[in-house]
Protein backbone atom coordinates (compact mmCIF):
# COMPACT_ATOMS: atom_id res chain seq x y z
CA UNK A 1 0.00 0.00 0.00
CA UNK A 2 1.39 3.39 -1.03
CA UNK A 3 2.12 5.99 1.61
CA UNK A 4 -0.26 8.98 1.78
CA UNK A 5 1.10 12.16 0.25
CA UNK A 6 2.50 15.12 2.15
CA UNK A 7 2.54 18.11 -0.20
CA UNK A 8 4.97 20.98 0.22
CA UNK A 9 4.29 24.60 -0.56
CA UNK A 10 5.92 26.14 -3.59
CA UNK A 11 9.73 26.50 -3.30
CA UNK A 12 9.83 24.66 0.04
CA UNK A 13 11.70 21.73 -1.45
CA UNK A 14 15.08 23.44 -1.88
CA UNK A 15 16.59 22.39 1.43
CA UNK A 16 15.47 18.77 0.96
CA UNK A 17 16.94 18.67 -2.54
CA UNK A 18 20.28 19.79 -1.08
CA UNK A 19 20.25 16.80 1.25
CA UNK A 20 18.55 17.96 4.43
CA UNK A 21 16.00 15.57 5.93
CA UNK A 22 13.59 17.82 7.83
CA UNK A 23 10.21 19.17 6.81
CA UNK A 24 8.85 22.00 8.98
CA UNK A 25 5.14 22.28 9.57
CA UNK A 26 4.95 25.74 7.96
CA UNK A 27 6.38 24.27 4.74
CA UNK A 28 3.44 21.90 4.29
CA UNK A 29 0.57 22.71 1.94
CA UNK A 30 -2.20 22.00 4.42
CA UNK A 31 -4.88 22.61 1.82
CA UNK A 32 -3.73 19.61 -0.20
CA UNK A 33 -2.55 17.52 2.77
CA UNK A 34 -4.18 18.56 6.07
CA UNK A 35 -1.88 17.62 8.92
CA UNK A 36 -4.74 16.40 11.10
CA UNK A 37 -5.24 13.43 8.77
CA UNK A 38 -1.95 11.91 9.95
CA UNK A 39 -1.13 10.12 13.19
CA UNK A 40 2.26 10.47 14.92
CA UNK A 41 4.70 8.03 13.34
CA UNK A 42 2.80 7.50 10.08
CA UNK A 43 4.86 7.04 6.93
CA UNK A 44 4.23 9.60 4.19
CA UNK A 45 5.41 10.32 0.68
CA UNK A 46 6.86 13.84 0.45
CA UNK A 47 5.77 15.60 -2.74
CA UNK A 48 6.64 19.04 -4.14
CA UNK A 49 4.05 21.61 -5.18
CA UNK A 50 4.48 20.49 -8.80
CA UNK A 51 3.98 16.82 -7.89
CA UNK A 52 7.60 15.64 -7.88
CA UNK A 53 8.26 12.92 -5.34
CA UNK A 54 11.14 13.59 -2.94
CA UNK A 55 10.99 10.41 -0.88
CA UNK A 56 9.50 8.70 2.15
CA UNK A 57 9.36 10.20 5.64
CA UNK A 58 7.73 9.60 8.97
CA UNK A 59 5.51 12.34 10.33
CA UNK A 60 4.35 13.85 13.59
CA UNK A 61 1.71 16.45 12.71
CA UNK A 62 1.86 18.25 16.04
CA UNK A 63 5.55 19.20 16.01
CA UNK A 64 7.58 21.99 14.42
CA UNK A 65 9.74 19.48 12.52
CA UNK A 66 6.72 17.56 11.37
CA UNK A 67 8.40 15.09 8.99
CA UNK A 68 11.84 13.53 8.70
CA UNK A 69 12.95 12.01 5.43
CA UNK A 70 14.19 8.43 5.64
CA UNK A 71 14.73 7.55 2.00
CA UNK A 72 14.60 9.03 -1.48
CA UNK A 73 12.62 5.93 -2.43
CA UNK A 74 8.93 6.81 -2.03
CA UNK A 75 7.88 3.34 -0.93
CA UNK A 76 10.52 2.88 1.77
CA UNK A 77 9.31 1.81 5.20
CA UNK A 78 10.82 2.16 8.64
CA UNK A 79 11.11 -1.27 10.19
CA UNK A 80 13.32 -4.30 10.64
CA UNK A 81 14.82 -4.25 7.15
CA UNK A 82 15.82 -0.58 7.27
CA UNK A 83 17.11 -0.87 10.83
CA UNK A 84 19.21 -3.90 9.93
CA UNK A 85 20.76 -2.29 6.86
CA UNK A 86 21.54 1.05 8.44
CA UNK A 87 22.72 -0.18 11.81
CA UNK A 88 24.97 -2.75 10.13
CA UNK A 89 26.43 -0.02 7.93
CA UNK A 90 27.02 2.24 10.93
CA UNK A 91 28.60 -0.65 12.82
CA UNK A 92 31.01 -1.40 9.97
CA UNK A 93 32.06 2.26 9.87
CA UNK A 94 32.74 2.40 13.62
CA UNK A 95 34.75 -0.81 13.49
CA UNK A 96 37.08 0.81 10.96
CA UNK A 97 37.97 3.45 13.56
CA UNK A 98 37.72 1.59 16.86
CA UNK A 99 39.04 -1.85 17.78
CA UNK A 100 36.96 -2.09 20.94
CA UNK A 101 33.16 -1.77 21.30
CA UNK A 102 33.04 1.62 22.98
CA UNK A 103 31.51 4.28 20.74
CA UNK A 104 28.37 6.00 19.53
CA UNK A 105 26.85 3.47 17.19
CA UNK A 106 24.02 5.58 15.77
CA UNK A 107 24.06 9.37 15.51
CA UNK A 108 20.60 10.22 14.22
CA UNK A 109 20.41 11.87 10.81
CA UNK A 110 24.09 11.26 10.06
CA UNK A 111 23.44 7.52 10.12
CA UNK A 112 20.13 7.74 8.27
CA UNK A 113 17.97 7.23 11.36
CA UNK A 114 16.60 10.59 12.55
CA UNK A 115 15.41 10.54 16.14
CA UNK A 116 17.70 7.72 17.25
CA UNK A 117 20.95 7.74 19.23
CA UNK A 118 22.67 4.54 20.37
CA UNK A 119 25.80 4.40 22.49
CA UNK A 120 27.67 1.13 22.83
CA UNK A 121 29.34 0.35 26.14
CA UNK A 122 30.81 -3.07 25.45
CA UNK A 123 27.94 -5.54 25.79
CA UNK A 124 25.50 -2.88 26.99
CA UNK A 125 23.58 -0.49 24.74
CA UNK A 126 22.07 2.85 25.75
CA UNK A 127 19.30 3.80 23.33
CA UNK A 128 17.72 7.24 23.13
CA UNK A 129 14.55 7.65 21.06
CA UNK A 130 13.40 11.24 20.57
CA UNK A 131 10.69 11.02 17.89
CA UNK A 132 7.30 9.36 17.54
CA UNK A 133 8.39 7.77 14.27
CA UNK A 134 11.16 5.75 15.90
CA UNK A 135 9.09 5.12 19.03
CA UNK A 136 6.40 3.46 16.94
CA UNK A 137 8.99 1.00 15.62
CA UNK A 138 10.67 0.40 18.97
CA UNK A 139 10.03 -3.34 19.12
CA UNK A 140 11.56 -4.21 15.72
CA UNK A 141 14.46 -1.89 16.58
CA UNK A 142 15.18 -3.82 19.78
CA UNK A 143 14.92 -7.14 17.94
CA UNK A 144 17.44 -5.99 15.34
CA UNK A 145 19.87 -4.77 18.01
CA UNK A 146 19.71 -8.11 19.80
CA UNK A 147 20.23 -10.05 16.56
CA UNK A 148 23.10 -7.88 15.30
CA UNK A 149 25.03 -7.21 18.50
CA UNK A 150 24.01 -9.87 21.04
CA UNK A 151 24.07 -7.37 23.93
CA UNK A 152 23.65 -8.45 27.53
CA UNK A 153 21.45 -5.42 28.22
CA UNK A 154 19.67 -2.56 26.46
CA UNK A 155 18.68 0.57 28.35
CA UNK A 156 16.04 2.84 26.82
CA UNK A 157 17.36 6.20 28.08
CA UNK A 158 14.24 8.10 27.09
CA UNK A 159 14.46 11.05 29.47
CA UNK A 160 15.21 13.67 26.82
CA UNK A 161 12.77 16.63 27.05
CA UNK A 162 12.41 16.58 23.26
CA UNK A 163 10.16 13.56 23.74
CA UNK A 164 7.61 15.78 25.46
CA UNK A 165 7.39 17.92 22.32
CA UNK A 166 6.72 14.72 20.38
CA UNK A 167 3.91 13.74 22.75
CA UNK A 168 5.96 10.92 24.29
CA UNK A 169 6.57 9.99 27.91
CA UNK A 170 9.99 10.41 29.51
CA UNK A 171 11.52 7.47 31.34
CA UNK A 172 14.58 5.27 31.56
CA UNK A 173 13.84 1.55 31.48
CA UNK A 174 15.82 -1.61 30.89
CA UNK A 175 14.25 -3.09 27.76
CA UNK A 176 16.44 -6.18 27.52
CA UNK A 177 18.64 -8.15 29.89
CA UNK A 178 19.96 -6.69 33.13
CA UNK A 179 22.03 -3.52 33.53
CA UNK A 180 25.18 -4.45 35.48
CA UNK A 181 25.78 -2.70 38.79
CA UNK A 182 29.27 -1.79 37.64
CA UNK A 183 29.82 -0.82 34.01
CA UNK A 184 33.36 -0.02 32.88
CA UNK A 185 34.36 1.37 29.49
CA UNK A 186 37.72 2.13 27.89
CA UNK A 187 38.86 5.33 26.21
CA UNK A 188 42.32 6.69 25.43
CA UNK A 189 44.01 3.86 27.35
CA UNK A 190 42.03 4.66 30.48
CA UNK A 191 39.15 2.87 32.15
CA UNK A 192 36.01 4.59 33.38
CA UNK A 193 33.17 3.40 35.51
CA UNK A 194 29.99 5.03 34.24
CA UNK A 195 26.38 5.29 35.35
CA UNK A 196 24.15 4.98 32.30
CA UNK A 197 20.92 4.93 34.31
CA UNK A 198 21.35 8.07 36.43
CA UNK A 199 24.20 9.68 34.48
CA UNK A 200 24.00 12.59 32.07
CA UNK A 201 22.60 12.04 28.55
CA UNK A 202 23.27 8.42 27.51
CA UNK A 203 25.84 8.01 30.29
CA UNK A 204 29.07 9.09 28.59
CA UNK A 205 30.29 11.75 26.15
CA UNK A 206 32.19 9.97 23.39
CA UNK A 207 32.21 13.05 21.16
CA UNK A 208 35.34 14.62 22.71
CA UNK A 209 37.43 11.44 22.47
CA UNK A 210 39.82 12.77 19.80
CA UNK A 211 40.45 16.07 21.60
CA UNK A 212 41.03 14.27 24.88
CA UNK A 213 43.61 12.10 23.13
CA UNK A 214 45.43 15.24 21.97
CA UNK A 215 45.50 16.55 25.52
CA UNK A 216 47.42 13.49 26.70
CA UNK A 217 50.35 14.57 24.48
CA UNK A 218 50.58 17.89 26.34
CA UNK A 219 50.11 16.80 29.94
CA UNK A 220 53.50 15.43 31.03
CA UNK A 221 54.89 17.26 34.08
CA UNK A 222 52.12 19.89 33.88
CA UNK A 223 49.51 21.06 36.36
CA UNK A 224 46.04 20.59 34.90
CA UNK A 225 42.71 22.15 35.84
CA UNK A 226 39.72 20.16 34.54
CA UNK A 227 36.58 22.30 34.80
CA UNK A 228 33.12 20.71 34.54
CA UNK A 229 35.04 17.46 34.94
CA UNK A 230 32.07 15.06 35.27
CA UNK A 231 33.56 11.52 35.41
CA UNK A 232 37.15 12.65 34.74
CA UNK A 233 37.32 11.96 31.01
CA UNK A 234 39.84 14.76 30.43
CA UNK A 235 41.71 14.76 33.71
CA UNK A 236 42.35 11.06 34.28
CA UNK A 237 44.08 10.40 30.92
CA UNK A 238 46.18 13.52 31.61
CA UNK A 239 47.23 12.02 34.94
CA UNK A 240 47.96 8.68 33.29
CA UNK A 241 50.23 10.48 30.84
CA UNK A 242 52.42 12.09 33.44
CA UNK A 243 50.64 15.23 34.60
CA UNK A 244 52.18 16.52 37.81
CA UNK A 245 48.83 17.42 39.37
CA UNK A 246 45.25 17.31 38.08
CA UNK A 247 42.39 19.19 39.74
CA UNK A 248 38.84 18.16 38.79
CA UNK A 249 36.06 20.65 39.50
CA UNK A 250 32.34 19.94 39.18
CA UNK A 251 29.22 21.19 40.94
CA UNK A 252 27.71 17.69 41.09
CA UNK A 253 28.50 15.53 44.11
CA UNK A 254 27.65 12.42 42.09
CA UNK A 255 30.06 13.46 39.32
CA UNK A 256 32.87 14.11 41.79
CA UNK A 257 32.28 10.73 43.46
CA UNK A 258 32.39 9.02 40.06
CA UNK A 259 35.59 10.83 39.08
CA UNK A 260 37.23 9.76 42.36
CA UNK A 261 36.28 6.14 41.67
CA UNK A 262 37.75 6.41 38.19
CA UNK A 263 40.99 7.86 39.54
CA UNK A 264 41.28 4.85 41.84
CA UNK A 265 40.42 2.50 38.99
CA UNK A 266 43.33 3.94 36.99
CA UNK A 267 45.71 4.18 39.98
CA UNK A 268 46.23 7.94 39.65
CA UNK A 269 44.55 9.16 42.84
CA UNK A 270 47.83 10.35 44.35
CA UNK A 271 48.29 13.17 41.86
CA UNK A 272 44.64 14.17 41.53
CA UNK A 273 42.35 16.30 43.65
CA UNK A 274 38.59 16.72 43.40
CA UNK A 275 36.54 19.74 44.36
CA UNK A 276 32.77 20.00 44.37
CA UNK A 277 32.11 23.62 43.50
CA UNK A 278 30.36 25.97 41.16
CA UNK A 279 32.97 26.55 38.45
CA UNK A 280 32.46 30.31 38.32
CA UNK A 281 32.97 30.59 42.07
CA UNK A 282 35.98 28.26 42.01
CA UNK A 283 37.68 30.35 39.33
CA UNK A 284 37.02 33.58 41.19
CA UNK A 285 38.55 32.13 44.36
CA UNK A 286 41.53 30.68 42.47
CA UNK A 287 42.14 34.07 40.89
CA UNK A 288 41.95 35.75 44.28
CA UNK A 289 44.45 33.27 45.73
CA UNK A 290 46.71 33.65 42.66
CA UNK A 291 46.64 29.94 41.89
CA UNK A 292 47.93 29.08 38.42
CA UNK A 293 47.76 26.01 36.17
CA UNK A 294 49.78 25.01 33.11
CA UNK A 295 46.69 23.66 31.33
CA UNK A 296 43.08 24.71 31.88
CA UNK A 297 40.31 22.63 30.30
CA UNK A 298 37.00 24.40 29.89
CA UNK A 299 34.33 21.95 28.71
CA UNK A 300 30.98 23.19 30.04
CA UNK A 301 27.57 21.69 29.29
CA UNK A 302 25.53 23.39 26.59
CA UNK A 303 24.95 26.94 27.82
CA UNK A 304 22.82 27.88 24.80
CA UNK A 305 20.21 25.17 24.40
CA UNK A 306 17.81 27.30 22.38
CA UNK A 307 18.34 30.19 20.00
CA UNK A 308 16.52 32.55 22.35
CA UNK A 309 19.11 31.76 25.05
CA UNK A 310 21.96 33.09 22.91
CA UNK A 311 22.57 36.40 24.69
CA UNK A 312 22.77 35.00 28.22
CA UNK A 313 24.64 31.90 27.07
CA UNK A 314 27.20 33.91 25.12
CA UNK A 315 27.86 36.01 28.20
CA UNK A 316 28.34 32.86 30.30
CA UNK A 317 30.89 31.50 27.82
CA UNK A 318 32.66 34.87 27.79
CA UNK A 319 32.87 35.03 31.58
CA UNK A 320 34.15 31.46 31.82
CA UNK A 321 36.91 31.98 29.27
CA UNK A 322 37.86 35.32 30.80
CA UNK A 323 38.17 33.75 34.26
CA UNK A 324 39.98 30.66 32.96
CA UNK A 325 42.65 32.79 31.29
CA UNK A 326 43.32 34.53 34.60
CA UNK A 327 44.30 31.28 36.35
CA UNK A 328 46.51 30.10 33.49
CA UNK A 329 50.24 29.93 34.07
CA UNK A 330 52.62 31.90 31.87
CA UNK A 331 52.94 30.14 28.49
CA UNK A 332 50.02 27.90 29.38
CA UNK A 333 47.45 26.06 27.29
CA UNK A 334 43.73 26.82 27.42
CA UNK A 335 41.46 24.12 26.01
CA UNK A 336 38.16 25.88 25.34
CA UNK A 337 35.19 23.86 24.14
CA UNK A 338 31.52 24.37 23.41
CA UNK A 339 28.84 21.80 22.63
CA UNK A 340 26.22 24.50 21.97
CA UNK A 341 25.08 24.33 18.35
CA UNK A 342 23.93 27.96 18.54
CA UNK A 343 27.43 29.18 19.49
CA UNK A 344 29.32 29.26 16.20
CA UNK A 345 33.03 28.81 15.69
CA UNK A 346 33.22 32.52 14.91
CA UNK A 347 31.46 33.30 18.21
CA UNK A 348 33.96 31.24 20.20
CA UNK A 349 36.85 32.80 18.26
CA UNK A 350 35.62 36.24 19.25
CA UNK A 351 35.20 35.22 22.89
CA UNK A 352 38.79 33.96 22.98
CA UNK A 353 40.14 37.04 21.20
CA UNK A 354 38.33 39.56 23.36
CA UNK A 355 39.01 37.70 26.62
CA UNK A 356 42.74 37.55 25.91
CA UNK A 357 42.94 41.19 24.89
CA UNK A 358 41.00 42.27 27.96
CA UNK A 359 43.75 40.97 30.23
CA UNK A 360 46.53 41.88 27.77
CA UNK A 361 47.54 38.35 26.81
CA UNK A 362 48.71 37.00 23.47
CA UNK A 363 46.54 34.05 22.44
CA UNK A 364 46.99 31.84 19.40
CA UNK A 365 45.00 28.77 18.40
CA UNK A 366 47.47 25.93 17.93
CA UNK A 367 45.04 23.06 17.36
CA UNK A 368 41.35 22.53 16.83
CA UNK A 369 39.10 19.64 17.69
CA UNK A 370 35.59 18.55 16.91
CA UNK A 371 33.39 15.51 16.98
CA UNK A 372 35.04 12.11 16.99
CA UNK A 373 34.40 9.82 13.98
CA UNK A 374 31.50 8.13 15.76
CA UNK A 375 29.63 11.47 15.60
CA UNK A 376 29.74 11.97 11.81
CA UNK A 377 28.71 15.32 10.36
CA UNK A 378 26.12 15.42 7.58
CA UNK A 379 27.23 18.22 5.21
CA UNK A 380 23.64 19.16 4.38
CA UNK A 381 22.49 19.21 8.01
CA UNK A 382 24.31 21.87 9.99
CA UNK A 383 22.57 20.70 13.17
CA UNK A 384 24.76 17.57 13.17
CA UNK A 385 27.88 19.71 13.69
CA UNK A 386 27.74 21.16 17.17
CA UNK A 387 31.07 20.56 18.90
CA UNK A 388 34.05 22.86 18.66
CA UNK A 389 37.28 22.77 20.66
CA UNK A 390 40.27 25.11 20.56
CA UNK A 391 43.70 24.45 22.02
CA UNK A 392 45.12 27.90 22.71
CA UNK A 393 48.70 28.86 23.53
CA UNK A 394 48.60 31.86 25.84
CA UNK A 395 51.61 34.05 26.60
CA UNK A 396 52.43 37.52 27.80
CA UNK A 397 51.44 40.36 25.52
CA UNK A 398 53.81 40.98 22.63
Amino acid sequence: MAHPELFLKKNEDKRLRKGHLWVFSNEVDTQRSPLNQFAPGDMVKVVTSDNQILGAAYINPGTLVCARLLSRKPGAKLGSKMFTTRIARALALRERFYNKPYYRLIFGESDGLPGLVIDRFGDVLSVQITTAGIERQKEPLLEVLVDLLQPTAILLKNDNPQRILEGLSTESVCAYGTIPEQLIIEENNAQFQIDIVAGQKTGWFYDHRSSRALLTQLAKDKTVLDLFSYAGAWGIPAALNGAQQVSCIDSSAAAIALAKQNAQLNHVSDNMQFVQSDVFEYLKQARLERRRFDIVILDPPALIKRKKDFKSGYEAYRRLNHLALQVLEKDGILVSASCSYHLSKANLHEILRSSARHIDRNLTIVATGGQAPDHPIHPAISETEYLKTYFCAVSESL
